[in-house]
């Protein structure tokens, strides 16, 4: 996996699949690394050359000193593309990588071919959980909010029916570095993209969890209506919809992403 320089910071990022084909990038959710993808990877990389990256602050790859944002995780992905000499991909992100392909959307729309926006909001009204998460994990490590976030990310259902993958998803949970989880925090804390979302051009696809407490169907319901011709599509998940309903959220990328 090569490691690329952004602003200082080196990134691990994996390129796979489909030589000649489309390119479709992934960006991971907060305190998750590239691995959180693999239910998609046999399918996507039969379709696609795949490029998943580590963010700042989580994984194998660097984690310089706060504080970042938005725009810092946007500028990290076109360092990325610019490295690795390609063009334009398609874009999924789910969580604070949706978060991320809304800056990027806006703000480098030549980059990208069509968008999928997963389990994702463009506004937090209020900060106050997210400045309780970060008192909890400066005071008591990653440990301190483990159960909670696991208990966000997936049903109690699929926490029982496979309990082999709620752990894995901690484990990499808990090998977040601290400072990293803490400066990504900071930066959703003051999350306000609402004004974005009408740049944003590419053809787009929303994802919602039924049962995704952390970031609600209202959450993408409100990016679907502020983002010309959006569609918004629905499954029976939580917050990691694509580790929950692997094949439905498969499904749905390849479909809208192959659609004439």
């Amino acid at each position: 996996m090569p490691m690329i320089d952004a602003d200082g910071c080196l990134l691990n990022v994996s390129v796979e699949g489909r030589d000649g084909g489309p390119t479709l990038m992934l960006s991971n959710s907060l305190g998750c690394t590239l691995q959180m993808w693999e239910p998609q990877m046999k399918a996507f990389t039969q379709l696609f050359r795949v490029i998943r990256y580590d963010r700042r602050g989580h994984g194998k790859s660097g984690v310089p000193a706060g504080p970042y944002s938005m725009e810092r995780f946007g500028r990290d992905v076109l360092a990325i593309l610019d490295d690795l000499n390609i063009e334009k991909v398609h874009w999924c992100g789910l969580s604070m990588g949706g978060m991320v392909g809304q800056w990027l959307g806006a703000n480098a729309p030549e980059r990208f071919d069509r968008m999928i926006l997963s389990n994702t909001s463009c506004y937090y009204p209020d900060p106050t959980n997210w400045l309780n998460r970060i008192k909890a994990v400066q005071e008591g490590g990653i440990a301190a909010v483990a159960d909670a976030v696991i208990a966000g990310w997936l049903t109690a259902d699929f926490r029982e029916r496979e309990p082999q993958i709620a752990a894995n998803m901690k484990a990499m949970l808990l090998a977040t570095p601290v400072q990293g989880y803490l400066a990504c925090c900071e930066a959703l804390s003051t999350l306000d993209q609402r004004a974005l979302l009408p740049a944003i051009k590419s053809p787009t696809l929303v994802i919602a969890g039924r049962q995704d407490v952390a970031t609600p169907l209202a959450a993408g319901e409100l990016i679907r209506s502020q983002i010309p011709r959006a569609s918004l599509t629905l499954l029976d998940a939580a917050h990691i919809s694509n580790v929950e309903q692997p094949h439905a959220f498969t499904d749905a990328v390849i479909g809208f992403l192959t659609q004439r």
